[in-house]
């Protein structure tokens, strides 16, 4: 009696458990992502010579609780309103201690806010 050999038989592919894969990695994706704009911010670095010796350019420290316009204290909701009055249209931010980016951010975004000002971010 010869010996029958049965090949494997193949079973068809289930598309269902690959569907279900594709939409819970879908619904993962939709509720994990945020889909809010982020504003951006331009940031320039001061360039060699070629600066005007004319008027020096106004100086703000911004330390991780203060800010400083010139030496004098200044709160952030106050910022533009004390850069408004000046005629130099140049700035130099300088950040003193752990400054948290977010704390440059928030600053930058109101000098934004002034026109025809100049920033420029010391390293």
């Amino acid at each position: 009696m010869p010996l029958e050999i049965r090949k494997p038989r193949r079973r068809p592919l289930s598309m269902t458990s690959l569907i279900d894969v594709i939409f819970l990695l879908l619904l993962f994706f939709m509720l994990t992502s945020t889909f809010s704009r982020f504003g951006e911010v331009e940031l320039s670095g001061a360039a060699r010579g070629g600066a005007s010796a004319e008027t020096p350019p106004l100086f703000l420290s911004v330390d991780a609780s203060a800010l400083r316009l010139n030496g004098e204290a200044v709160l952030l909701d106050e910022l533009e309103a004390a850069l408004i009055g000046r005629n130099e249209r140049r700035l130099l931010v300088s950040l003193l201690g752990d400054v948290l980016s977010q704390r440059l951010v928030d600053v930058l975004a109101v000098l934004r806010g002034v026109d025809n000002l100049e920033v420029t971010v010391l390293q």
